[in-house]
């Protein structure tokens, strides 16, 4: 083989090695049951909401006696181990006999939500021995809305295996993605109140610059309108004076408690028989 045509198949190798290994570092995510064309908008809404969870990994350990030690493993969205391929989000681990199974798959998935929370079904898991009739297992994860954590409290409530058919694992967790949007809407009387006093601060800030910095004003005469803004305070002086003026505008004035109408004219009577001759 002539070095061109060599050099070409190895790059063509090369590319066909970075593609499978793309391919398979790629996580798979959902798939909610049923044909693509029939899938839920609600569901696929809810699954967008979860997206914050699916780079994070839960465990739990569980021991029942000597005979049941478990470790189960969750991803929300996202394959446990995306290696083997087997679309698994929930596993069962016998810490004894190291035997793994999958309680649920994320490519058999439903999702439903109330007010203040989210539940997450995987279907499609292992099937059971001699419980259930030998259905498939299934998982059931209960999202609580709990603000300010991410997600916390992860932990297995029972396993429902006596019925002859619809068992599952019953899991819980707490998370902020299950809250539901805070109401921010402001009241028609906090808006009018923000416009005003915004248009306050503009005419204050901007006739202040104004009249510093293009008619060259100094020390009060920087406030803008200030010969208005004085009348006005003279004339509101004045109406506060009349309105709360105790005393009639016509009453004589008064001096230390003796007023003008009982100031006579002298009288012309003299006190000279007072007088020694």
């Amino acid at each position: 083989m002539s070095p061109p045509c060599y050099t070409s198949a190895l790059l063509l190798v090369l590319v066909a090695l970075a593609v499978a290994g793309a391919e398979q570092s790629e996580e798979r995510t959902c798939d909610v049951v049923g044909d693509e064309s029939s899938e839920s908008q609600m569901e696929r809404a809810l699954l967008k909401k979860l997206e914050p969870l699916s780079h994070m990994r839960f465990n739990v350990t569980v021991e029942k006696g000597k005979t049941e030690n478990y470790i189960y493993h969750f991803r929300v969205c996202r394959e446990v181990n995306s290696t083997s391929h087997d679309f698994s989000g929930l596993v069962q681990t016998d810490r004894q006999t190291g035997k793994t199974t999958v309680i649920g798959r994320i490519n058999e998935t439903q999702v439903f939500n109330g007010s203040d929370w989210i539940m997450l079904i995987y279907k499609g898991g292992d099937s059971y021995g001699r419980h259930c009739s030998g259905e498939k297992r299934r998982a059931v994860i209960m999202i609580s809305c709990k603000r300010g954590v991410t997600a916390s409290s992860f932990s297995i409530i029972s396993e429902e295996r006596e019925k002859e058919q619809e068992c599952f694992y019953l899991f819980e967790m707490d998370s902020s993605v299950a809250c539901p949007a805070e109401n921010s809407h402001l009241s028609v009387g906090s808006i009018l109140l923000i416009t005003f006093v915004s248009l306050i601060a503009v005419y204050i800030i901007g006739g202040f610059l104004y009249q510093r910095l293009v008619v060259g004003a100094k020390g009060m005469e920087q406030i803008p309108h200030f010969a208005f803004w004085q009348d006005l305070g003279n004339l509101v002086a004045d109406g506060c004076d009349f309105v709360c003026r105790s005393k009639p505008r016509n009453a004589p004035a008064a001096y230390r408690g003796v007023g003008d109408d009982q100031l006579g004219e002298e009288s012309e009577e003299r006190d000279d028989h007072l007088l020694p001759m």
